[in-house]
């Protein structure tokens, strides 16, 4: 009895905040994460529009108009993917705070919600390789070589030299 009361404080302690916006008030730590969530999405997009680069780019990389028509219907259909993606997000989040609104949830509910979001976003990653795949194979070989010097050069710029990464 004396290990379960001491479990059971820290179970309400760390769950306790989990619900603190359910009433419609924002804690530090909801907007730091909706923050961070959005940041999130904002990386995705730039990491997905490397092709929207290479479409910019494609003189330097010496694509063909054959090959242009066919990167820029990817990137259409990438864009469009994009949009189902973050509102099937949104609405799978707000499924999973409906479930947990109530103070007895269900476990099996929420752990399905949870599982729905996980799901999209694995779904959402292995639809990107697919299209990296896709649009590799458009690419020639040499092509392929133009891009990574390119991005190899890109990164190299933006790394300061000699700069080690800060300890924390």
């Amino acid at each position: 009895m004396k290990r379960i009361l001491p479990a059971l404080l820290l179970i309400v302690v760390f769950t306790v905040p989990a619900f603190a916006d359910m009433h419609g008030k924002e804690t530090k730590e909801h907007k730091k994460c909706e923050c961070h969530e959005q940041m999130g999405k904002h990386h995705m997009h730039k990491r997905g529009d490397m092709l929207g680069m290479l479409i910019k780019h494609a003189d330097k990389v010496g694509i063909t108009d054959d090959q242009m028509a066919k990167l820029k219907a990817m990137h259409r259909g990438m864009e469009k993917k994009q949009v189902w993606f973050e509102a099937d997000m949104k609405l799978a989040r707000i499924e999973l705070k409906e479930v947990m609104e109530v103070k007895d949830f269900d476990l099996e509910k929420a752990n399905a919600a949870a599982q729905k979001i996980s799901d999209f976003k694995r779904d959402q990653r292995l639809d990107m390789l697919k299209s990296i795949k896709d649009v590799r194979s458009i690419l020639t070989d040499e092509q392929f070589k133009k891009i990574k010097e390119m991005r190899h050069r890109m990164w190299q710029g933006k790394k300061p030299e000699g700069k080690k990464p800060a300890m924390k």
